[in-house]
């Protein structure tokens, strides 16, 4: 009974228009007060150590690091590296948008800021070079989303948030995976260029690609602070975020000179703005979690679904269904911190290791991304190409078959996320 109060609670408020946070902050306090006896000192002990957690401190970091690359020329100058490297293949400018795509999620660890930042630039291009318009949008929106897989990923760090997971084991599983989509999107757009005969660029020359090289290779530097700090143990993952702002801060201004000093109040700003909302979900989002552990909602779903006889096959099929249907309204950060309370216990029951788990909330989170009517992607790209959204829905359809063939090998081969941290004795 109480489940079902809290869920009609919160659909009501969401139905109304109010933002996911508010939503979740007014389910918790009518519930509070209106369906139970819980002290409210006890719900604001909660709420202090829900949020006291050193991890939290990454999530604005990697906001501000993403936001001095997004501003600056980090961006242009790994798409022309990118394009010396495979622009020479059918759907040259294609294949190098979507591994510009991986290498700016590598140092950004969002997903809009990558569509942002390599969309605005690539897409202008591909339509003058001859392509099509769809080709290039569903590219861009289906590869942008790389952003959230390929560590360091912001949402990754809102999973071990709530689930008390390692940030460094989660980074380090999403690395194969992240490479493997990348390779599997780049296929797809080959083939469709192949197919249809786009347009490819001249091969560059070695001395044009390791120009290339070097002019990006600042930007590129990041990878191998943020991911070789991690693993060689020199900083933790909070840390390497902050050295990451820092160095993405220097580099922007000091090194490429992309951004001038007084420009800086202007990135700063943004940043608070965003690191204040992401904040201000959590902070809802733990209270809503207090409320569900103390009315043993996730505990009586997992003995339901033992006595049941369900087993982990016929539950991630479920988990996969219903994070495919949260990600068509909500953007990933909520669906985290709204769903791995509730069914993280299910999987810790069934014996599904906590890493594998949060690799397959982030795919899903990913294709969510990519699908309407609320993919943030779709909408970041339609700001781009001015295309609307039930265009840009059929453009990505083909990468996005694909990615949903790449979800259920993630969901059903454990061992494709966690060879890599088991191999770096993470887990």
């Amino acid at each position: 009974m109480s489940a079902a109060i809290i869920f009609v609670l919160l659909v009501v408020f969401m139905l109304t228009g109010m933002p996911v946070s508010i939503s979740l902050g007014l389910t918790v306090l009518t519930f509070l007060f209106g369906f139970t006896d819980v002290p409210l000192e006890s719900v604001a002990l909660k709420l202090f150590t829900g949020i006291e957690k050193f991890e939290i401190m990454a999530i604005p970091f990697f906001i501000l690091a993403g936001n001095f690359l997004t501003h600056g020329g980090v961006a242009r100058r790994m798409i022309k590296f990118a394009t010396a490297m495979v622009g020479h293949w059918y759907g040259g400018l294609g294949l190098g948008g979507v591994l510009a795509c991986a290498l700016f999620a590598a140092v950004s660890g969002s997903s809009p800021a990558t569509v942002v930042a390599i969309g605005s630039i690539l897409l202008p291009a591909m339509v003058k070079a001859g392509f099509p318009s769809r080709f290039g949008a569903g590219v861009i929106t289906t590869s942008g989303a790389l952003g959230i897989l390929i560590p360091p990923s912001i949402v990754m760090v809102m999973y071990s948030v709530s689930t008390d997971t390692s940030v460094g084991a989660l980074f380090m599983a999403g690395v194969v995976p992240g490479l493997a989509l990348a390779i599997l999107l780049g296929l797809v757009t080959y083939w469709r260029a192949r197919k249809n005969n786009y347009p490819r660029l001249p091969r560059a020359t070695w001395g044009e690609r390791w120009k290339a090289f070097r002019a990006s290779a600042w930007g590129l530097f990041l990878i191998v602070v943020v991911m070789g700090g991690i693993y060689a143990g020199i900083f933790t993952p909070t840390e390497a975020a902050a050295m990451s702002a820092v160095y993405a801060f220097f580099v922007t201004v000091f090194i490429y000179r992309d951004m001038s000093l007084k420009d800086v109040p202007r990135v700063l700003l943004n940043s608070a703005n965003m690191s204040a909302m992401l904040l201000y979900i959590i902070t809802n989002a733990v209270l809503f979690s207090f409320i569900l552990t103390n009315e043993n909602i996730p505990q009586a779903l997992a003995d339901w679904m033992l006595s049941n006889g369900l087993g982990v096959i016929a539950f991630l099929l479920a988990v996969n269904v219903i994070l495919l249907v949260a990600g068509n309204f909500m953007e990933p950060s909520s669906i985290v911190l709204i769903f791995a309370p509730i069914l993280f216990p299910v999987a810790m029951k069934l014996g599904i290791d906590p890493v594998h788990f949060g690799i397959i909330m982030v795919v899903n989170m990913e294709i969510g991304m990519c699908t309407p009517p609320v993919g943030l992607n779709l909408y970041v790209a339609s700001g781009i190409t001015k295309m609307g959204i039930t265009e840009l829905t059929v453009a990505v359809t083909p990468w996005l078959l694909a990615m949903l063939g790449f979800l259920m090998v993630v969901t059903y081969w454990p061992g494709f996320s966690l060879w890599f941290p088991r191999l770096l004795g993470m887990i």
